[in-house]
């Protein structure tokens, strides 16, 4: 009996120690967070096994303030992604009709020609011009009429693309659109060629009715010569000017040594692009139109020629995560509203995700959604919460696709830059970033073949100054998970 007591109280000393561990912070982590002048309180963590059922390590490793509710900056994608592999299917995709009103003949279409968007995050305009190509199989070379673009799958908004945080200008503040072409963005190639002193410039998509600068002074120095040397910050030297949506221009030249770059940026009037974009591709792939590119719908009961469908959900979410790609994140979140009651809106998805999160987690950690992209001020998640659900993600039939799409660590995405020699390649992991939220959450393997689950979340002024510390917890993952 003695020998028993003592095995016992054994046991709950290791189990105590155990739990003390899980609520002490690594040193190295404290370090960081005293670096960049972040409080300790200021840190959300939970780092589990992914699959504690498997492994009988139920005990986490790591668990500091984690029943605090924080905002997750992009981190609340996973919510979202998942979300739509359990609710639509990994294999979902968009389809965008189009609807032949009116005859065709001798390459004529005597009527209009309507688009229908049923929220495709990923109508880049190589689609559009395939889905043109298709109307030109029909036989339409010509039409009489307009095209109508159909973007009645989604309610209307009064959200601007400034609204977030004054820089309307950023492809990552683009608004949804149920027919939301090429990211409503503009991508400008900038190409030097010092024969001629001039760097080419060319823009995609084409866009009706906007006169484009094509090309560019290479920037010399002071005795004339060409500015060979660093490329130093090649957007403020072109002095763009993008106040007049008709016109893009340049005022200011570009220097050599950059070489070829690309910049993109969100067309000045998003609300006039649908119609440019697709009025500058029909012009260029040779087709005339009679009338012009406006909005309008197709009849409730018409058939469409045809439709073009979308790439699947399984492939969209790399996309969403791995690049962090907010429209596309937003697209998704209101398609959950769409596929339920036809019209689309960020109250109704709200409502479903909270729903489907209940009912799949229980009342516990129900998170606070507003867009689903994590470009918000409003959104919140505890960290064990989000854990809870990336361990059921974990064991679900859903893993292999949800894991794919996240970033890897010093591989690809948003990790790319990350150069941690221990955690590199080890961790799948979504990354978020906002002016006083940093935050990651994901999956992290071992040399010994342990799978963890890690999440962490910094909400301060000096959020992003925080990183580093959590980059150190992740390698303290790798290392810990091990033993």
């Amino acid at each position: 009996m003695a020998r028993l007591a003592a095995g016992l109280l054994t046991g709950l000393a290791a189990l105590a120690s155990l739990q003390a561990a899980a609520q002490s912070l690594p040193a190295e982590v404290e370090a960081l967070l005293a670096r960049a002048k972040v409080p300790r309180e200021a840190l959300g963590v939970m780092v589990v096994d992914a699959a504690p059922a498997l492994n009988g390590k139920a005990t986490p490793l790591l668990s500091w303030r984690a029943g605090s509710a924080m905002n997750p900056a992009s981190v609340m994608k996973l919510v979202t992604t998942y979300a739509g592999l359990e609710l639509l299917g990994p294999a979902y995709t968009w389809n965008t009709a189009v609807y032949v009103d009116g005859s065709i003949a001798d390459g004529v279409l005597a009527g209009n020609l309507i688009i229908q968007g049923k929220g495709d995050p990923k109508l880049v305009q190589e689609r559009l011009w395939l889905l043109l190509r298709r109307v030109q199989g029909l036989g339409i070379k010509s039409i009489s009429g307009d095209i109508l673009l159909d973007r009645s799958a989604f309610a209307a908004s009064a959200q601007n693309p400034g609204d977030f945080d004054g820089e309307s200008l950023r492809p990552y503040n683009v608004v949804p659109d149920a027919l939301l072409i090429n990211y409503k963005s503009v991508v400008m190639t900038f190409t030097p060629n010092a024969g001629n002193g001039q760097a080419s410039v060319n823009f995609e998509p084409p866009l009706a009715g906007v006169q484009l600068q094509t090309s560019v002074p290479l920037a010399t120095n002071a005795n004339g010569a060409s500015a060979l040397g660093d490329c130093g910050d090649y957007r403020a030297q072109l002095k763009a000017d993008f106040t007049d949506p008709q016109r893009i221009a340049f005022k200011g030249g570009y220097a050599p040594a950059c070489g070829e770059k690309t910049w993109a940026i969100a067309y000045p009037d998003p609300a006039s692009y649908a119609e440019r974009a697709v009025a500058g591709l029909w012009q260029e792939m040779g087709g005339k139109l009679g009338g012009r590119v406006r909005d309008g719908q197709a009849a409730a009961r018409q058939k469409p020629a045809f439709e073009t469908a979308s790439p699947p959900l399984a492939e969209v979410i790399r996309d969403i995560n791995k690049y962090s790609n907010n429209v596309m994140a937003q697209q998704l979140f209101l398609t959950f509203s769409q596929q339920r009651y036809g019209v689309a809106s960020n109250e109704a998805s709200r409502e479903l995700l909270r729903s489907w999160w209940q009912l799949r987690f229980g009342e516990q950690d129900v998170p606070v959604l507003d867009n689903g992209s994590g470009l918000s001020r409003q959104e919140r998640i505890t960290p064990q919460g989000l854990a809870r659900m990336l361990q059921t993600a974990y064991v679900s039939g859903n893993m292999p696709e949800l894991m794919a799409s996240l970033p890897i660590t010093g591989v690809d995405g948003t990790l790319k830059r990350n150069k941690s020699r221990i955690s590199q390649g080890w961790a799948h992991l979504k990354t978020g970033t906002l002016r006083d939220s940093t935050a990651l959450a994901g999956y992290v393997h071992t040399p010994s073949g342990r799978r963890l689950v890690v999440v962490a979340m910094v909400n301060h002024p000096n959020a992003p100054a925080a990183r580093p510390a959590l980059e150190a917890l992740v390698d303290w993952a790798v290392q810990e998970g091990s033993r």
